[in-house]
C-alpha cells in the first residue's frame, strides 16, 4: 500500500442484512437507517440495511460493514480490487457497496476481527 497516505476504513454502527426482493415490489418502508444501498434490476430488488429492521423475507443476516474513507475520482482504477484481493487471499466472504464518493465492504460479523486483521497487515488503517 502506500504508507505516507494508507487508506482508512471505519467500522458503520449496526449489523446488516443483504435481502432479495421480487424486482418489481415497491422500495418497503422497513428499507431505512443510517446506512442503505438499494439497487434496483430486472432481476430482483436488493436492499441492505440494518437487519433489525428487516421482516421476514429472503435475507442473510449478521453483516458489518466498513466504510473506505472516501472521496475517490470516479476515474481511479483499482480501489475496490485491492481491498477485496486482500479479503480474499484472507478467506473473508464479502459484499461491496459502492457510492458516488466511496465503497462500503459488508463482512460477516464472525470474521469482522479476522478482516481487519488481514486489511491492517496490507497497510490499511481500520478503526
Amino acid at each position: 500500500m502506500h504508507p505516507a497516505s494508507s487508506p482508512t476504513f471505519t467500522l458503520v454502527d449496526g449489523h446488516y442484512a443483504i435481502v432479495r426482493l421480487p424486482a418489481d415490489d415497491a422500495v418497503p418502508s422497513w428499507a431505512r437507517g443510517a446506512f442503505l444501498s438499494i439497487t434496483r434490476t430486472s432481476e430482483e430488488l436488493s436492499v441492505v440495511c440494518e437487519e433489525g429492521n428487516v421482516p421476514d423475507v429472503v435475507a442473510d443476516r449478521g453483516w458489518r460493514c466498513l466504510k473506505l474513507a472516501g472521496p475517490f475520482p470516479l476515474d481511479q482504477t483499482g480501489v475496490a480490487a485491492a481491498f477485496t484481493r486482500v479479503l480474499a487471499d484472507a478467506g473473508v466472504a464479502l459484499f461491496v457497496v459502492s457510492t458516488y464518493d466511496t465503497d462500503y465492504v459488508l463482512v460477516r460479523d464472525g470474521v469482522l476481527e479476522h478482516a481487519s486483521t488481514a486489511l491492517r497487515a496490507a497497510g490499511y488503517i481500520v478503526r
